[in-house]
């Protein structure tokens, strides 16, 4: 497999304050390009970056999505004024009767279901779809476990584009229908999520005209995480929360939280006190929490087999990195069964009157076991990141919910029912 995935033109491009990419393992540097893999080393390039002064108040200014932090992605300087679905700026949720529920002191919900497609895939998306209108591509594509394939399905309707989206046949119904309503070109694959990966890299080659997000355009695609750390130190009044439960899919998401995080530190935007990053895995697909809870620094893929398919990824790409990272901050990694995972939902539902996804159960879950077994502290400032709507993934809860009774039409029976 080629690292190099042929584009359109090798024409240089304006993408803000990127100037390169780099290796993860050597550090080994090399032009901005379409690349999702060093030719040095072969580990995974990410962007890097000269910020310059950025200030509190430029952001502060900036229109209410993520292109307020326009000077801290790899986007063009006038971002704003392409068409795209502007995700970002999602609700920061004081969660006390959550806190009281779990144990712990102070807690919020960072709730991404207020995003265009209802998860924080759009931000990603529209940070990829940036990109790769530069680097001259015409259409829009992924391998997806749901949420990314409503969010590439939209934003490619959104500008105008072709999007080809491929999804595992198995994929959640509600998941399907709310990707297919765009009328873009959805492939169903026989297969789970790695399996539609493969292939996807595999078609990124033949296809020069095609930005697969999560594979050749990945290294500008995955910075979009970063403004979930942007928006919670902003809406915290400029500071870090102490601790963060994250769920893991691929790893991205948690890695990038973290780098947001940092870039927030050394650019001078808040203080650069500790932070704890903590990970969170369905016990169906867990090969990061095991490789943590064995002290391994290799993940071994599994086969998932869980109701939380958008976390279903038995290959996660940046498993190793997500190690380094829950290690480096003090953190750790759990996973919870999918019975867990539901009354992670209730929990959440009843508590905060939000309705989470399966991924959401899990983080819940996760951040409920990690306070039991005395990991999370329970007096820390702590954010749960909700990445995706309850909507999406009905099918988890069955038969488990419904009326608590039905009755005849009239008070007494109505009465009598409460009662029972």
């Amino acid at each position: 497999m080629t690292a190099v995935v042929p584009t359109p033109s090798r024409r240089s491009v304006e993408l803000g304050p990127a100037v390169e990419l780099v290796s993860k393992e050597e550090g080994h540097r090399q032009p901005l390009a379409p690349e999702f893999v060093s030719q040095h080393d072969f580990s995974p390039l990410e962007v890097a970056y000269d910020f310059g002064r950025v200030r509190r108040e430029d952001i502060e200014s900036g229109p209410r999505n993520i292109w307020r932090y326009k000077k801290l992605l790899p986007v063009p300087s006038n971002v704003e004024e392409i068409p795209n679905t502007e995700p970002g700026c999602t609700r920061l949720v004081r969660a006390d009767r959550l806190a009281k529920a779990l144990g712990v002191r102070r807690l919020w919900i960072k709730d991404d279901t207020g995003n265009p497609t209802h998860s924080f895939k759009d931000r990603v998306v529209a940070v990829a779809l940036a990109a790769a209108r530069e680097f001259g591509f015409d259409t829009l594509a992924c391998p997806s476990t749901g949420n990314l394939a409503n969010a590439v399905a939209a934003a490619a309707a959104r500008a105008g584009w072709r999007s080809v989206v491929l999804i595992p046949s198995s994929l959640e119904r509600a998941k399907v229908l709310t990707t297919a309503v765009y009328d873009g070109d959805l492939i169903a694959v026989d297969g789970n999520y790695d399996d539609v990966n493969r292939l996807a890299t595999e078609l990124a080659a033949e296809h020069e005209n095609w930005a697969f997000v999560n594979v050749n355009v990945r290294p500008y695609y995955s910075e979009g995480s970063k403004t979930l750390a942007f928006e919670v130190a902003e809406q915290l009044g400029w500071r870090l929360p102490e601790q963060i439960v994250v769920p893991i899919a691929s790893g991205s998401q948690l890695t990038k939280v973290d780098k947001g995080f940092r870039e927030l530190g050394q650019l001078g935007l808040v203080d650069e006190s500790p932070y704890r990053v903590f990970g969170a895995q369905a016990a169906g697909c867990s090969p990061v929490s095991a490789a943590f809870r064995e002290g391994h620094d290799v993940v071994r893929p599994v086969r998932p087999d869980t109701i939380a398919r958008s976390l279903a990824i038995g290959n996660p790409a940046d498993g190793p990195y997500v190690l380094d990272t829950v290690r480096r901050t003090g953190g750790a990694i759990e996973d919870v069964t999918d019975d867990e995972v539901v009354e992670g939902i209730r929990l959440l539902a009843r508590t905060e009157g939000i309705f989470t996804e399966t991924a959401g159960g899990v983080t819940v879950a996760t951040a409920k076991k990690l306070v039991e077994s005395g990991q999370l502290d329970p007096d820390a400032e702590t954010v749960l990141l909700i990445t995706g709507d309850g909507l999406k993934t009905l099918d988890a809860l069955g038969d488990r919910i419904g009326p608590k009774a039905t009755v005849q039409p009239s008070v007494e029976a109505v009465q009598s029912a409460l009662d029972a």
